[in-house]
This record gives structure tokens, sequence and C-alpha cells, in this order.
């Protein structure tokens, strides 16, 4: 095993050890998981038992609504949550991940006395990506525990999706939140802070993309562009996953394939990884 290697390593564990230690990690996993299965089960549920169709559950009849609560269609339903909202939650960590390090002056400490600056960021944002892969996986067990409850407690066959689909499903999520957090951990790296990162990675997902996509719908020759923004790949990998027309969750398109969603989302996760590696390499702390 080689220096680097050696040093890369043991930046994963000291960074992922780190991250397991800081009780903002635990807030910020913990409140995706309860929003997920807010938004995706306990709303719709309760529009299904009440007997009546509101704005929570997009008007659907309830037959409809009991299909999305039922194990089967946990890989659709865990995903769509996750182009915005879930997006939001793990860009925000990735920002203090690697913006705290500057407000608290722990990067230079590493950045002096530990094992160099590129495989100390770097074990940071592989640890990050492994929180990623935990999560999705979490949050796959989960909603299948509580579909199962739904579909028995309502006399329905308790019947697992499909293993590739189950696995398409895993990879969309993982793949929409890696995109999301390595562009937290970029503005992290570019804001030098936490605070300011938050800040203007929440804007630009909530806000600026969706004013960018409206303007594009007035104005066509934006297209080319707003087509290609994070967002939209993000939002177009989840809408590859829907089975059924209806009203789409937030952030949900349906502008670029799949194969197309993936290459653009390759793309963003290398320039923001590849960017954030090279700001904390190249910059002085002060």
């Amino acid at each position: 095993m080689t220096s680097t290697t050696r040093d890369l390593t043991a930046s994963i564990r000291a960074e992922s050890l780190r991250l397991r230690r800081w009780p903002t990690f635990w807030i910020v996993l913990g409140t995706w998981i309860v929003l997920n299965l807010t938004f995706a089960y306990l709303f719709n549920y309760l529009a299904y038992r009440s007997g009546e169709s509101g704005s929570m559950s997009d008007g659907l009849p309830r037959d409809v609504l009991l299909g999305r609560l039922v194990p089967a269609a946990v890989p659709e339903v865990f995903t769509q949550g996750m182009a915005m909202f879930g997006g939001a939650l793990m860009l925000v960590l990735g920002a203090l991940a690697v913006g705290s390090g500057y407000g608290w002056g722990t990067w230079k400490t590493v950045f002096t006395q530990g094992p160099g600056r590129a495989n100390a960021v770097g074990g940071l944002l592989l640890g990050l990506l492994v929180t990623v892969v935990v999560l999705v996986c979490a949050a796959f067990v989960v909603d299948l525990g509580v579909a199962s409850l739904i579909a028995v407690t309502e006399g329905q066959a308790v019947t697992l999706p499909a293993l590739d689909r189950s696995l398409l499903g895993l990879l969309t999520g993982t793949a929409i939140l890696s995109m999301w957090t390595a562009a937290g951990a970029f503005i992290g790296a570019v804001a030098r802070g936490p605070a300011l990162a938050v800040g203007l990675g929440l804007i630009w997902v909530l806000v600026v993309e969706n004013l960018l996509r409206g303007v594009a719908g007035i104005l066509g020759h934006v297209e080319a562009v707003t087509d290609l923004l994070p967002g939209t790949a993000a939002g177009s990998l989840a809408g590859a996953m829907r089975t059924e027309d209806g009203p789409a969750t937030p952030g949900v398109l349906d502008i670029l394939t799949r194969g197309e969603s993936l290459v653009v989302l390759a793309v963003y996760v290398t320039i923001f990884v590849a960017g954030t590696i090279w700001l904390t390499s190249r910059r002085d702390l002060t």
C-alpha cells in the first residue's frame, strides 16, 4: 500500500468518525427520513383513510392513493422527494461539512499537520459518499417497512418490488443525492464558511433554478441552458421512475431521459469534486 493510499484511507476513517459524532449530521439525515415518511406516506394515508381527495394527495382517487402506499411502489415513491427537498438537505450537509472546517479552523490544523490537502478533502468527500449510499438504503428499508405495514393494515397483499426495479431506485437516489452533496461541498469551499454556503445553496435549489426554467418557458432559446442545470438532471432522473400520469412532486421533471440525466449528473459530480479539491488545495486559509 502506497503512502498516498494510506493517507487517504486514514482520512476517510477520520472524517467518517467526525461525521458520526457531529450532531448536525444526524439532525440532517433524520430530518430527511421524517420528511420522506411524512410526505410520501402519512399525508397520502390520511387522505386515503378519510376518503377525501385533498391538495396533499393531488386530488387522486382512493385506489390510486393506495397503489402508492404498497411495497411494490417503494422504488418510485421514495425517490420523488429527492430531487428538491432531499437534495436541498444533502446540499446543506455537504456545505456544512466543508464550510465548517473553515469556520472552526480545523482545516488549518489538518492541512498543516495531516496527510495533505487533497487526501484530507478527498477523505471527507468519500465519507460523504458512503453516507449518501447508507442513507438511500436506509430510506428504502424504512419505506418498505412502512408500506408493508400499510398493506397488511388495509388487507392488501405484501408484494415486494422487483429486484431490478429496487436496484434502479437505489441507483437513482444515490445519483441524485450524491450530486447535491458534492454541490454543497463545492459551495462550502467557495464560500469558506458554512452560513453563506448554506444560504447560497438553498437559494439556488429552491428559487434560482425554478425561475430560470420559468423564463425558459417564455424565451425558448434559454432552454438549451436550463435543460442542463443540475436540478433539471436530478428532477428528470426522479421523473424517469414514475409509472403513472398525474401531478408530479415539486422538482420532479420529464425533460431529460434517464441516460441523459445520469450523464449530466456524473459530469456535475466530477466538476464539483474536482473543484472542491482544487480550491482547498490551492488557496490560503487566512
